[in-house]
């Protein structure tokens, strides 16, 4: 059994889905460096209901920390926005439409780090593809920019979506939204968007450096069923390393 299993029963279900469960039966069972690096998890025990005050205790939570952060980083945002457009061109910004919560769509912004056809270019890179599939990143990706990619290392381009926390779009802690909507997920998948998306969460503190898209899975999935105020404080505790440290950035 792994890591996330210790201390609580239905986290197996969480780890190890049964082929009933999922619409993907080829997708891997991983058990890999990720997973075992949230032995910590276990401290939290599976939860069938969050009750009432969490979600807005969350929320406040999530005002103050953003407003917080805005006032901090908006000089930062500016000055690396100039860098951008002085060394590419294109916009400052870059805007993606995502999956939120319940599948609904939302566009987050980031700092953009690449060349302006960068999406166009996508496919004709595809065979150099470092992570499993619908994931896509490769080393020394050509579409980066200069800037772009030491923004990348600092994580600087994700600093916009602080206005995505204080609109209510994202969360500061949740599964991070991706490009594919709610039915491309395996069935068993689908439970991370029973929770608002995340600025930062599990995988980026303990999984960014696995390739594979199943265990990302699992570890939105472990978050989803073990939420609580004092799980989203230490998330963003064990980000703050994570990011110093540019762990899995690359």
């Amino acid at each position: 059994m792994t890591a996330l299993a210790v201390g609580a029963v239905d986290a197996a279900a969480v780890v190890a889905p049964s082929p009933e469960t999922r619409r993907d039966a080829a997708s891997p069972v991983t058990s890999g460096s990720a997973l075992d690096r949230c032995a910590w998890l276990a401290r939290y025990p599976v939860r069938r209901s969050v009750g009432r005050a969490y979600p807005v205790a969350k929320r406040l939570f999530d005002i103050a920390v953003a407003l917080v952060a805005i006032a901090v980083v908006a000089p930062l945002i500016l000055v690396v926005g100039i860098a951008i457009k002085i060394t590419s061109r294109g916009p400052m910004l870059y805007r993606q439409r995502r999956a939120g919560r319940s599948g609904r769509p939302l566009t987050i912004v980031k700092l953009r780090t690449m060349v302006r056809d960068a999406d166009a270019r996508k496919s004709e890179l595809a065979g150099l593809n470092m992570r499993q599939p619908p994931d896509f990143k490769i080393v020394r990706d050509p579409r980066v920019t200069v800037v772009g990619r030491v923004i990348r290392v600092l994580s600087l381009d994700e600093l916009p979506q602080f206005f995505n926390v204080l609109k209510g779009d994202l969360s500061l802690v949740g599964p991070r939204p991706t490009s594919l909507m709610r039915d491309q997920y395996a069935r068993w998948q689908t439970e991370r968007f029973e929770v608002m998306p995340g600025l930062t969460g599990l995988w980026q503190v303990a999984g960014r450096d696995d390739p594979s898209f199943d265990t990302r899975g699992r570890l939105d999935i472990a978050y989803a069923t073990r939420r609580c105020l004092r799980l989203d404080i230490e998330i963003l505790l064990r980000t703050i390393p994570s990011v110093i440290f540019a762990r899995g950035a690359w």
